[in-house]
């Protein structure tokens, strides 16, 4: 029983081939595309102030050298946002639960920004190693402290990623079992799991939306220390 409750993770495969870059690919032709018109559509005006929106707020602490990265880190969070969506349709898969696509979404990214960072400013970037006013005897126990905690980051981003939704989906999953067990014995025990089935589909809504936003932000920030 138990673990059929993770069979819901297992990437899928049609004669033998794995079908998750087709998972990655569907969330792109979703997405309305500019049109030769002057005046476009309701969907493509509210997709363009969205990502507006979203580049604002993401670049908004970032000097103007990191603004080179704001059509990267939009697109990354938009299909986040799609992919974690989807997942939460019945009878589909999402790729965001693997722990494998989020650390290699993560690691270049996080890797990029460090490499940049000590390309134009080595100096500052080494700085962060080491805090300012540090009494000498704790120096090189600080230099490992500030080493480890940078090598955490791309792999606290992939693994924040990946619990949040899998957490999501597992409820999911045993609550609705909850209900169709229930519903024969006692129909308003089961009436009551399907009230909070709904309130938590809601949650996991907001969480997808929130977790995407959030890995993107990071990643933004870490941007931040190193331009």
């Amino acid at each position: 029983m138990n673990l059929s409750f993770f069979d819901q993770f297992l990437s899928p495969t049609l004669f033998g081939l794995p079908l998750m870059g087709l998972a990655l690919l569907l969330p792109w032709l979703l997405f309305p595309k500019p049109t030769n018109h002057w005046l476009n559509n309701r969907l493509t005006t509210t997709q363009t102030w969205l990502f507006g929106v979203s580049i604002k707020q993401l670049m908004l602490p970032i000097n103007t050298k990191g603004h080179n990265w704001s059509l990267m880190l939009t697109s990354l969070m938009m299909l986040l946002i799609t992919m974690n969506l989807l997942g939460l349709l019945p009878y589909t898969f999402t790729p965001t639960t693997q722990l494998s696509l989020n650390l290699g979404l993560a690691v270049p990214l996080w890797l990029a920004t460090v490499l940049m960072g000590l390309r134009n400013q080595p100096t500052a970037a080494l700085g962060h190693m080491l805090p300012e006013g540090t009494p000498t005897p704790l120096i090189p126990i600080l230099i490992i402290i500030e080493t480890i905690s940078l090598f955490i980051r791309p792999l606290a981003l992939g693994v924040r990623l990946t619990a949040n939704l899998t957490a999501g989906h597992l409820l999911i999953q045993l609550i609705s079992t909850a209900v169709l067990v229930l519903m024969p014995m006692m129909p308003t025990v089961s009436v009551l799991a399907m009230i909070i089935l709904l309130l938590l589909t809601l949650l996991e809504v907001a969480v997808a939306m929130i977790q995407a936003y959030v890995f993107v932000l990071l990643l933004s920030l870490y941007l931040q220390e190193n331009v």
